[in-house]
């Protein structure tokens, strides 16, 4: 055990290992949390790669995660972070829009999902909470997952069909992004792309391309109740 992860004990501050892959991200959440007298930055990571290698290194209390990192992408790493570390708190840090995205990475094993324009002091409860061991989402998708599994069926929506990178497509689709755009921003080739797109219209029941930007729209604009058949 090095000297930092001693003087952490000592004090009881939990320590945290931030996955992000913009600079300036990580920055505002070392000063935020370094801010604060029970958390402590033990490390910083840009692709799930070196994730992996400083969970290994430094032993973090709580991971801090976002789902759009290069190479291999954060749904992918928590996938295998749950499989080698089953114990570790994972709090996904996010723009992606948390009704497409929470309940499916909660049911993948994170302990949180919050958005990155969450103000300061909401980040810092939702690190904390899940650090005693809880589960935490915004009070919006808290009531929505209630009513959604009210009375204990789940309604399966069409959407829950969809993989991660699927989603992520989708997403990308309906903030009006090009197939070219999708695919510079996500490291995917174009005709990869075009794959996914053809599988998420089978998935959703979609038969044209209009249809597809139709429900992406209504799924970014939080429409949920909207049919995906339209």
């Amino acid at each position: 055990m090095n000297h930092q992860m001693l003087a952490a004990e000592t004090r009881n501050v939990r320590r945290v290992l931030i996955v992000d892959d913009h600079p300036v991200v990580r920055q505002g959440l070392r000063y935020l949390l370094e801010n604060a007298d029970d958390l402590d930055v033990c490390g910083e990571a840009e692709t799930a790669v070196d994730a992996r290698t400083a969970i290994d290194r430094l032993r973090p209390d709580v991971l801090i995660c976002d789902i759009s990192l290069r190479q291999v992408d954060g749904i992918e790493l928590v996938r295998n972070l749950r499989a080698h570390y089953p114990q570790l708190p994972i709090l996904v840090l996010s723009a992606l829009d948390e009704t497409i995205y929470s309940a499916r990475m909660l049911a993948l094993g994170v302990s949180g999902y919050i958005m990155k324009e969450a103000p300061a002091e909401q980040l810092l409860a939702s690190l904390r909470r899940v650090l005693e061991g809880n589960i935490y989402v915004s009070e919006a998708m808290s009531t929505s997952l209630l009513s959604r599994f009210a009375g204990g069926t789940a309604h399966l929506d069409p959407i829950d069909r969809l993989t991660g990178r699927e989603l992520q497509i989708l997403h990308m689709i309906g903030k009006g992004a090009s197939t070219r755009e999708t695919a510079r921003l996500l490291h995917l080739s174009i005709k990869t792309v075009e794959s996914h797109r053809q599988r998420i219209k089978r998935k959703l029941n979609l038969t044209t391309g209009i249809q597809l930007l139709r429900y992406a729209v209504l799924s970014h604009a939080q429409r949920p109740e909207i049919s995906p058949a339209g």
